[in-house]
């Protein structure tokens, strides 16, 4: 990995910030150049994927595991200012388990985020998950990184909603999910923005009024031995990889064991921790 990891591990102001209201916002994450090169393959993965699909060019659409569609999304995976807050939260025995990317074109022109309200749907992520845990709360088992790449700092631009402090409890704080709870907020966030949130952190998209789509990647983080929640189709990116890409990615040098009991060339990340001074337990 990039040495430069090192001066992004995840802060102490962080950590209390994730655990307390279960999200916390990277600023500047992705350098503008960054954020034009991967609009341009969105873009494009998404007018291949909606004419494949029969969507009309106005429908809310969530690509998943669109990882292995462009090379310009492979970088993201261990992104030296997001990555290290990854383990920091995680630890190392980590995986990519799960990718989509959300785009939200702008609404009918008549409509407005005054007169038809912000069009939410709040749930928690993982779908079962929610289901077979019979505890309250629930464990964590992963989180994901929000990659913003359009500007969502006005409300009414299709905005990331949160429901602070949520991530803790197992049922909906509130009597209607597509309502806007009076405790949710619009997560306003320029390009090139990363938004870190816990899985079981009550959230929703939202309608965009603007006059361009709103472009996210989302990469989901977590223990490798969850299933991919995706295909994960990947192959093509394996050659080229690092050892700890490769981690991230799937492989496991020792079969299904691998992924409960690994080895040192299952799960590389934790000797590279070790190495530059970081505890890996």
């Amino acid at each position: 990995m990039h040495p430069k990891c090192l001066d992004y591990c995840l802060t102490e102001e962080e950590a209390r910030k994730f655990k307390r209201d279960g999200y916390f916002i990277v600023p500047d994450a992705l350098p503008p150049d960054m954020v034009s090169d991967l609009v341009v393959a969105v873009d494009r993965v998404d007018k291949e994927e909606r004419a494949r699909m029969g969507k009309s060019a106005t429908a809310r659409i969530n690509h998943y595991d669109f990882i292995g569609k462009d090379d310009h999304f492979l970088p993201l995976l261990d992104w030296y200012k997001t990555f290290p807050k990854v383990w920091g939260i995680l630890g190392w025995h980590i995986q990519l388990y799960h990718t989509h990317m959300t785009v939200t074109p702008p609404s009918e022109p008549h409509k407005t985020l005054e007169k038809d309200g912000p069009g939410l749907g709040f749930h928690q992520d993982s779908g079962r998950i929610n289901q077979d845990f019979d505890m309250n709360p629930r464990p964590m088992i992963s989180l994901k990184i929000g990659f913003f790449l359009t500007d969502t700092t006005e409300p009414g631009r299709g905005n990331f909603y949160v429901l602070p402090k949520s991530q803790t409890q197992n049922t909906f704080p509130g009597e209607d999910r597509n309502a806007l709870h009076k405790d949710a907020i619009p997560v306003l966030v320029p390009p090139g923005s990363a938004v870190f949130f816990d899985r079981r952190l009550w959230h929703s998209a939202s309608t965009n009024y603007w006059k361009e789509p709103r472009r996210v990647l989302f990469y989901g983080y977590s223990y490798r031995w969850l299933r991919p929640r995706d295909d994960m189709r990947v192959e093509h990116y394996l050659d080229r990889c690092t050892p700890i890409q490769k981690q991230l990615l799937g492989v496991s040098y020792s079969g299904g064991r691998g992924y409960t009991s690994p080895t040192p060339e299952d799960a590389p990340l934790k000797a590279w921790l070790e190495e530059h001074g970081i505890s890996s337990e």
